[in-house]
C-alpha cells in the first residue's frame, strides 16, 4: 500500500528507530524541500555540532517546551541558523508539528526524554547536511 506525500500520521512507535521517522520525512515533499543553504552549513561547520546542538537545546527549552508556547506553529524561523532548517525539516518545530510526526502529546510541558529525542532527530539530520 502506498503512503501519500505529505502523509504524517504514520506511527513512529515507542521503539522505532530514526530511520523509520527519516524515510517518513523523505515522502513529504515540504520536509524534504529543507537543505542547509551556504551561510548556514558555513556557520555549522565553524561552530560545530556541538556548539550548535548546545544551541537547539536552548531553542527547544524557549521555544518548545511549554505546554502552550508563544507564539505557537510561527515561532521557528525557515533560515538564518542550521537549527531552525533541520526543525522544519524534521516536523520538529512546533508543538503541532511535534504530534503529527512525532506523537508527543499537545498542552504538556516536554519532558526531558523529549527534549533528548529531538535533539537527536536535529543531530541526525545536521550529520548527514554537513556530510554532503
Amino acid at each position: 500500500m502506498s503512503i501519500p506525500d505529505d502523509n504524517p500520521d504514520d506511527s513512529l512507535g515507542e521503539t522505532a528507530d530514526l530511520t523509520d521517522l527519516f524515510d517518513r520525512l523523505a515522502r513529504s515533499s515540504f520536509r524534504r524541500g529543507f537543505r542547509l543553504r551556504e551561510p548556514e552549513l558555513g556557520y555549522l561547520r565553524n561552530k560545530g555540532l556541538d556548539v550548535v546542538l548546545s544551541h537547539a537545546a536552548d531553542f527547544i527549552e524557549k521555544r518548545l517546551s511549554a505546554a502552550y508556547p508563544i507564539n505557537d506553529g510561527k515561532q521557528t524561523p525557515y533560515r538564518h541558523h542550521p537549527v531552525f532548517v533541520a526543525q522544519h525539516a524534521t516536523a520538529t518545530c512546533c508543538r503541532g508539528c511535534l504530534a503529527q510526526w512525532h506523537h508527543i502529546a499537545q498542552g504538556k510541558p516536554l519532558t526531558t526524554e523529549e527534549k533528548q529525542y529531538i535533539l537527536q532527530v536535529l543531530r541526525h539530520w545536521l550529520s548527514l547536511q554537513d556530510s554532503q
